[in-house]
């Protein structure tokens, strides 16, 4: 199987128009990232595999963005691409390019950098087999979970998952329902269940993601306690905790829908959207949680908040 991939660089101001446009346009997935693989401030510092920590008392920022666009290979496909990458050339820092994405062996591809890594106090997510050196010691009271996303990534790496299970590790999940909308490889609902909770519904409309979370909740010794639905299925229940790291624009979209579905005072999880983007997101979510100021990591947002 091929894709389309729709790719442009743009100035971070102009990130909202273009991820409306993208998702307009059909786009299946929209990526966002930084142009230069660095970020803006130039005191930060490498670590090991190449990836770049700030400075002490800095905050990186990035001032362009590269999006990739995934649009299917068909003549509709190819059609909205084009007119995306036409609309959007105005606000292009250089000409948007449209190319063929061959198929690849995605689920191998992902284990060359990903290492095993912690997120909050307890929580360890690593690649399946593999533990932490501080795992070898008697008093060692870490949670595990054991990844391999297949085709639908989600491994922590990226700011805003990270961000969501930093947040999940700081929760008191003990017996709690935990609602992960948009989950991808289903790393936050299964991390939930590692962390406690007593039954986690992961919900997607890519049914590769569904699959992906299932074998990862084999995986894990969870299965029993996971239950994964398209949106269109999503059962008349509500959940104590409920996260969702998906798009600014739907997640506006979503506001109504995960009220609904979020018991009184439930806590409430948002990102995968750009810091900027955070106060208009919150206000959306205003009417039915009593939202809390916005955590950032490398420009990217997490909005929590409390179902009135």
């Amino acid at each position: 199987m091929s894709w389309l991939q729709l790719t442009i660089i743009i100035a971070r101001d102009h990130a909202e128009q273009t991820e409306s446009t993208l998702e307009e346009a059909g786009a299946l997935s929209v990526t966002l990232d930084d142009a230069a693989d660095e970020p803006d401030d130039r005191r930060a510092e490498p670590i090991a595999g190449g990836i770049w920590e700030p400075a002490p008392a800095t905050q990186p920022l990035w001032r362009r963005l590269r999006i990739t666009a995934l649009f299917a290979d068909d003549d509709a496909g190819a059609a909205a691409a084009e007119a995306a990458a036409a609309t959007l050339a105005e606000v292009a820092l250089s000409p948007p390019t449209v190319a063929n994405l061959e198929d690849r062996p995605w689920e191998r591809v992902w284990m060359d950098t990903f290492a095993p890594t912690r997120f909050g106090q307890r929580l360890w997510v690593c690649p399946r087999g593999e533990r932490p050196p501080q795992a070898q010691g008697a008093d060692w009271q870490g949670v595990v979970l054991d990844l391999d996303p297949g085709l639908a990534f989600g491994t922590g790496h990226h700011p805003t998952t990270a961000l969501c299970l930093t947040w999940l590790d700081s929760l008191r999940l003990t017996g709690k329902r935990v609602l992960d909308y948009g989950c991808g490889s289903g790393i936050l609902a299964i991390a939930a269940l590692k962390l406690g909770a007593a039954a986690a519904l992961a919900v997607d409309h890519d049914p590769q993601a569904l699959d992906a979370t299932v074998d990862n909740a084999i995986g894990n010794g969870v299965l029993d306690r996971l239950t994964v639905a398209r949106p269109e299925q999503v059962p008349a229940t509500t959940a104590d905790v409920v996260v969702a790291n998906i798009l600014a624009g739907p997640l506006m979209q979503l506001a109504p829908t995960l009220a609904q579905l979020a018991a009184p005072a439930a806590a409430l999880g948002l990102s995968g959207l750009l810091a900027h983007q955070a106060t208009r997101v919150a206000d959306g979510y205003a009417p039915y949680f009593t939202m809390e100021p916005a955590a950032t990591r490398d420009d990217w947002a997490l909005l929590t908040g409390r179902r009135r």
